[in-house]
């Protein structure tokens, strides 16, 4: 297969015995992905730059707020993120499967510098007008609307074919730590009691500076060089590779779509602000606890399924889990008091857990290696829908109905989505085995053969 050999996947060894000499049952076996330089060296870069990306998001949520006391206002923040991911998605695919996926993420995560700084300057003149920093957000998206699918698709090159999934286990579990870390960072540091001029949202902006500077640094030291994956030159029939591939792959459409509908409905980050200032009247650091709360949930989960990984019925799991989703937001939009909605957080983010590691596992197993890039493009698009778009939803309803409704209303969705998808996806509810041959299957194999000839 074209570019395959650019992947430093090796086979297990038939002893169960890995490189470093240990057996397979013990303990190093659930840290297996870390045996590579250049995983380690990205999850590193990584931890840092997600906890600075969460307490800008932090800041940008409450000074906003601060400005309009307006839930739509908040919701919008969420559109800006997500458009340009609806706009850039088929080039950002293709630019993902023909050029080196590092240096495209090296040119988005440069254009966030900028974008942070402009952030700064804002906060520290005290500008009072929400456009510019709409502005802003729009950029910051256009910059992950590229380096999305590059980030995806570089993962297969880090670690050998045995610890992919370990690594998406692991990959999901950093994500998980440094968003517990990033709200509580950032609600710590827009609450220091600093000089005025540099109190509040510019402390937070140039703390993120700071991890971006980091995270660019480490991701350019990398020796992996993917080199291009797919030698075509851009076409329409190139471009849309990745969603008929998707489209025509009932496992991999079930799952993204799943995701996209459930959280579209039943997220409720983008209502947090009112929930911690009007509801539970928790201030700012109330605000980071409960932004922090789901992740919480998904590092116990993420650090369990890597001692021990979802072996069978997959699908099924995720279903299941899903639901619980669904449950746990009702319950959070119901709760008045701070332990309670704590709690349902939690769950919100354990259950959602199972359901990022199956739907990353299936994303990168069942996709063959050269349309990696176009297949998690559409994955991001879906991804952004479910989260920005699924603010701007958060906010609107909330401004029709109100906050709590809009909650209750959105879980109610969430558990009809899962109800509906199990009958029409059975592929999906069927899924066995998180592994390359269980997934890429037939259908799938067929399904690639007729893209590449188009």
């Amino acid at each position: 297969m074209q570019g395959e050999q650019c992947v430093n996947w090796q086979p297990r060894p038939a002893n169960g015995i890995n490189k470093a000499g240990m057996s397979d049952t013990t303990p190093a076996r659930a840290a297996a992905a870390f045996h590579s330089p250049d995983f380690r060296r990205y999850q590193l870069a990584r931890v840092m730059v997600i906890i600075g990306a969460e307490a800008q998001a932090l800041a940008v949520a409450w000074q906003i707020y601060l400005i309009t006391h307006s839930a739509i206002d908040l919701g919008y923040t969420g559109l800006a993120l997500f458009l340009p991911g609806l706009i850039f998605m088929l080039p950002a695919g293709h630019v993902a499967d023909r050029f080196d996926r590092r240096h495209v993420i090296l040119v988005c995560y440069s254009i966030q510098v900028f974008c942070t700084a402009a952030l700064f300057f804002f906060a520290l003149h005290h500008i009072r007008h929400i456009l510019p920093i709409y502005a802003v957000l729009f950029f910051i998206g256009s910059g992950r609307a590229f380096s999305g699918p590059a980030s995806s698709a570089l993962i297969p090159h880090l670690v050998p074919k045995d610890h992919f999934v370990n690594a998406v286990t692991w990959g999901a579990t950093i994500f998980q730590i440094a968003t517990i870390a990033g709200p509580a960072v950032g609600g710590l540091l827009f609450t220091l009691p600093l000089h005025a001029g540099i109190a509040g949202a510019p402390l937070v902006y140039l703390f993120t500076l700071v991890t971006l500077i980091w995270f660019l640094v480490l991701v350019g030291s990398l020796s992996v060089r993917p080199g291009r994956m797919e030698h075509r030159a851009a076409s329409l029939d190139v471009l849309f590779a990745g969603f008929r591939y998707v489209r025509r792959t009932p496992i991999l459409f079930g799952s993204i779509s799943l995701d996209l509908f459930a959280v579209l409905l039943g997220g409720a980050v983008a209502l947090l602000p009112i929930f911690a200032q009007d509801i539970l009247h928790a201030g700012p650091r109330g605000l980071g606890m409960l932004r922090a709360a789901p992740a919480v949930g998904a590092l116990v989960v993420s650090f369990s399924l890597t001692w021990s990984p979802i072996k069978r019925r997959a699908g099924a799991l995720m279903l299941v889990c899903v639901a619980i989703f669904g449950v746990a937001t009702i319950l959070f939009g119901v709760s008045r008091n701070m332990v309670l909605s704590l709690l349902a957080l939690v769950v919100v983010g354990a259950s959602d857990m199972v359901s990022v590691v199956v739907r990353s596992s299936i994303l990168q197993l069942a996709t063959p290696p050269e349309m990696r890039g176009r297949v998690s493009a559409v994955n991001s698009l879906f991804l952004g829908a479910s989260n920005e778009l699924g603010e701007f939803e958060s906010g609107l309803t909330a401004q029709w109905w109100g906050a709590v409704r809009a909650v209750i209303y959105g879980g109610i969705g969430s558990l009809m989505i899962t109800g509906l998808w199990s009958v029409i996806f059975p592929e999906l509810r069927r899924a066995d085995e998180l592994t390359a041959e269980a997934l890429l299957n037939v259908e799938a194999l067929e399904a690639a053969q007729e893209v590449r000839k188009l």
